[in-house]
């Protein structure tokens, strides 16, 4: 693939109704912390969280695929409202028909955002491909879009400000937390 021109970008996001995200590296800076009992351990960016709840009251589904599993990812997605989550996913673009099939959602109206080599099938199976800064150099060549931030540092927040700006919403969402009618 290759990086979107900003008007062909604009028209691919104003076309997404589900935004996919992988989680290590994307939603977290892709550090594991093992706890006492060997437990992982997971730090997540409130400004990721804010930014996919504006998503979500927008009506942009939002959905996880991810290859590992966790009492911390299901926590977070618990507190996102996020339902969609497809986790121990090992070959994640065989399950685009059943995420496709379960949302109403067809694969050029989903974009998935990404930062490693295990993402690279999926990316190029949806309308539009996002990597994080930070990620793989071959998962940056795959990609549409390249974000500014990397993982776990504001990324997601990124996309989901972009999402908005191009379906027009992003300077109502913002006079709202002006207190402005």
């Amino acid at each position: 693939m290759t990086i979107l021109p900003d008007r062909e970008l604009t028209a691919r996001l104003r076309r997404v109704r589900l935004l996919l995200l992988d989680v290590d590296g994307v939603l977290t800076d892709g550090t594991l912390y093992y706890g006492p009992e060997g437990e992982w351990l997971k730090a997540f960016n409130v400004r990721d969280g804010l930014g996919l709840r504006l998503v979500l009251q927008a009506g942009i589904q939002v959905g996880i695929v991810t290859g590992r599993k966790g009492p911390a990812l299901a926590a977070r997605c618990r507190d996102l409202g996020i339902g969609l989550v497809r986790s121990g996913i090992r070959d994640k673009v065989a399950e685009l028909p059943h995420i496709a099939a379960s949302t109403g959602v067809a694969p050029e109206e989903m974009a998935f955002v990404a930062d490693d080599l295990p993402d690279l099938a999926l990316m190029g199976a949806v309308g539009l491909a996002v990597a994080v800064a930070d990620a793989d150099a071959q998962v940056r060549q795959a990609a549409h879009w390249v974000t500014a931030a990397g993982g776990g540092r504001g990324a997601v927040r990124e996309v989901c400000q972009r999402l908005l700006a191009a379906r027009g919403e992003w300077d109502a969402v913002v006079e709202q937390f002006r207190g402005l009618p």
